[in-house]
């Protein structure tokens, strides 16, 4: 509405014919239904508020953010919705002084948990001395959501990189300490049996260790400073299978049965085959483990023009409700002498890949993790514009 439009219209009403009162009238309900319009379709929440800091309007934005309805809060005091605020402060400031106002931000739980920045301008009104005010809202969660990643982002990288140090620097100790324990036990052979004997078995011991630190200094360093992976065209059945042979004595030993089930056809993938490797020997060592007692290990294989999808279905102890969420946090493990670092280097993989990583599990039940790689062909799709689709079908 133009400014000045309505005290004209005042000043002049009494000279108007009834025909031009109501074309002005109209023009009244039409800008009026524009700014209506314009004010319900934005997305920040608008309040306007009367001097006593009552609500007299809010759009449909404010009253979603907020969790309240215009209709039941019309003419009540906004500090029914926005506690903590001093509104008779506000509402009470002089107007050189509204320009000190800096922008505060609400924590909400109702009707679901965001975080709200707001601001308040002064509304001038016709009549001299009559004060109100606008609140403007809008929801900063996702803004919130973005930094803490990227400071978590930036403290996991620094992280990663004091971590690869120290890890490279106590790698190399170890390598020493196995080369010596590998002198020591040529040196024992020159030694009585009854020497050799108490000597040998400490020195095995030192041995299993130093080996024990290796492997968790190796995964460690999987997991922080992974390589990207070099993709060839390969059946996924028979990375498996091969996964299945280096284990072979450890799944006859704990007495599990395996059963693989696969289709006769299958789309070949585009993965990296040793990390692949890696993937399923992890997956597989966890159900092994899952199942000390023994039982069984369903493997099964589906195929579609999407891709394959890899099901590993144990019945050992499951995962509880409070450990689920845990399962892929670095050194997070529930068994003596685990790592807490082959799910994470699983998930990984899979995603480097471009797939995707399912679990299911119930308390001594049973788990099932099923990974799912993109077919060969459907890494990327490129889909036609509108113009080349309409030009297809022409």
């Amino acid at each position: 509405m133009k400014s000045g439009f309505l005290d004209k219209l005042v000043a002049r009403i009494d000279r108007i014919d009834p025909a031009s009162l109501q074309g002005h009238f109209l023009r009244l309900a039409q800008e009026k239904g524009l700014l209506e319009t314009i004010f319900a379709s934005i997305q920040e929440g608008v309040i306007v508020l009367d001097g006593d800091g009552k609500l007299s309007y809010a759009n449909r934005a404010a009253e979603r953010l907020l969790g309240f309805s215009l209709e039941d809060m019309e003419g009540k005091a906004v500090s029914r919705i926005v506690r903590d605020i001093n509104w008779e402060r506000i509402l009470a400031l002089a107007s050189g002084e509204w320009s000190k106002l800096i922008n505060s931000e609400l924590e909400v739980d109702y009707p679901e948990h965001r975080f709200i920045s707001f601001y308040v301008v002064p509304l001038n009104t016709v009549r001299k001395g009559e004060r109100g005010a606008v609140l403007i809202l809008r929801d900063v969660t996702a803004d919130r959501e973005r930094t803490a990643t990227q400071i978590e982002s930036e403290k996991m990288n620094a992280l990663k990189l004091l971590a690869s140090g120290v890890a490279h620097e106590i790698g190399n100790p170890l390598n020493a300490l196995n080369i010596h324990l590998q002198l020591l036990d040529r040196e024992l052979k020159n030694l009585s049996e009854d020497v050799r004997g108490d000597l040998g078995e400490l020195v095995d011991v030192a041995k299993k260790e130093v080996t024990r630190l290796d492997l968790i200094i190796t995964q460690f360093l999987s997991a922080i400073r992974p390589s990207r992976p070099k993709l060839v065209r390969a059946q996924v059945a028979n990375v498996l299978n091969e996964t299945l042979n280096l284990l072979k004595q450890e799944i006859e030993g704990r007495q599990i049965q395996v059963e693989v089930d696969r289709p006769s056809r299958l789309p070949r993938i585009h993965i990296d085959r040793d990390q692949m490797k890696q993937a399923f020997f992890n997956v597989i060592k966890n159900a092994l483990q899952a199942m000390p007692d023994g039982g069984s290990l369903n493997i099964s294989l589906s195929g579609s023009d999407r891709g394959v999808a890899i099901s590993f279905q144990d019945n050992g102890t499951g995962i509880s409700p409070e450990e689920f969420p845990k399962m892929f946090e670095p050194y997070h493990t529930t068994k003596s002498d685990g790592s807490g670092l082959g799910l994470m280097i699983v998930q990984r993989i899979i995603q480097d890949h471009g797939g995707q990583m399912e679990v299911t599990s119930e308390p001594d039940t049973g788990t099932t993790f099923t990974l799912f790689l993109p077919a060969a062909d459907r890494r990327m799709r490129l889909l036609k514009s509108p113009q080349a689709a309409q030009e297809h079908l022409a």
